[in-house]
């Protein structure tokens, strides 16, 4: 029997703060579930929230983090890791930016900053195993980002050496992931070295096709890049383990297009929208997803330039609810059947020899 997906959930990062009632697990579980969000996507960075280390090692603790968030209406969807994923793997023209994603002491020793990423992403493992979650999400992190377009000319073997360092630095975390029953699902996210189907295959490949390796969908970025959304959930479905339901819309005119000219998000062509303001087909995307049985949560990612986050927020929750399908366990067509007879199948088909014979 086929699987109705289950949500909505909401995913917290972007509306964690220092304000209440964002400011604390039991005080956000309740702003969530006051909304009607039957779930949340669990940013494990954030202390506020949230202690990775003590819930890879404590199942008691998992258990109370579980329990607040239950009594509150909503259950934990995944964890995500998309931070310290990133630090995984940094170009060095990165390392300031991204500093900021490591604890201070370790801001501007990128070599360190790496060895705390990996052990981040080991704890993720441990941690979603003690919550009894089957899926984690992150980002892939970058080695060749900067070598995106092709000029100055790549010297040959370059996307290669990246993508051979890359999945070297993976395959343990993925194996660690495997150990643990969990499915580490990145999000092919521009920035990152996986942010299309061509490059999470490359990685695929080297990392031999890894049982773990799995994808977190977001039709966002692939409309900015325009790529098709629905025919990569027709090859890709096998793999996808992760859905974030984020809008966008993509208006090029004379003066930008996918790269959208340095512009502010307010001024670009390619922008993120809240839910229902952009131009994602969501209808087609969700009857995709009911198609192929996926068993995971439809999650909100609020991103949007123009609307307020508790807006987007609020209107999110029906229209995740007014998308999701559920599916059905009958054929629409069953009152016209008229049962199985082996028998009459042949002679219908002319297989059966006839009484005269």
């Amino acid at each position: 029997m086929s699987t109705t997906i289950k949500g909505p959930a909401i995913f917290l990062a972007q509306f964690t703060g220092d304000q209440a009632p964002f400011d604390s697990w039991e005080a956000i579980t309740r702003w969530a579930g006051g909304l009607g969000y039957e779930g949340v996507q669990l940013p494990s960075g954030d202390k506020r929230l949230f202690d990775l280390a003590l819930a890879a090692e404590s199942k008691t603790y998992c258990d109370e983090i579980a329990g607040v968030a239950r009594a509150n209406g909503v259950a934990i969807t995944e964890l995500s890791t998309h931070l310290q994923g990133q630090l995984v793997a940094v170009h060095p023209a990165y390392d300031e930016a991204f500093d900021g994603f490591a604890p201070p002491e370790l801001r501007g020793r990128p070599a360190a900053r790496q060895e705390w990423a990996v052990q981040q992403m080991l704890l993720g493992a441990k941690a979603s195993a003690n919550l009894g979650l089957t899926a984690s999400i992150s980002f892939s992190g970058s080695l060749a980002w900067p070598y995106l377009y092709p000029w100055p000319q790549r010297p040959p073997g370059l996307i290669e050496t990246a993508f051979d360092e890359l999945a070297r630095r993976w395959r343990p975390i993925l194996d660690a992931y495997d150990a643990a029953g969990v499915d580490l699902a990145f999000e092919l996210h521009p920035g990152e070295d996986l942010f299309d189907g061509a490059t999470f295959e490359m990685l695929l490949e080297r990392v031999d096709n890894h049982p773990r390796l799995a994808i977190a969908y977001d039709p966002s970025h692939f409309l900015l890049q325009q790529l098709d959304y629905l025919a990569f959930i027709d090859r890709y479905h096998e793999r996808i383990k992760v859905m974030h339901v984020k809008d966008a819309e993509f208006r090029p005119d004379a003066r930008q297009g996918v790269y959208s000219g340095y512009q502010s998000w307010q001024d670009r062509a390619g922008r993120f929208r809240s839910l229902g303001d952009g131009q994602v087909d969501f209808k087609a995307i969700f009857s995709k997803f009911a198609q192929y049985d996926f068993k995971g949560w439809a999650v909100l990612e609020w991103e949007c330039c123009l609307k307020h986050p508790e807006q987007g927020a609020a209107e999110g929750v029906a229209f995740i609810r007014d998308h999701i399908i559920r599916v059905t366990d009958k054929a629409f067509d069953d009152f016209a059947g008229s049962g199985a007879d082996p028998q009459r199948n042949l002679r219908m088909l002319g297989l059966s020899r006839s009484h005269d014979e």
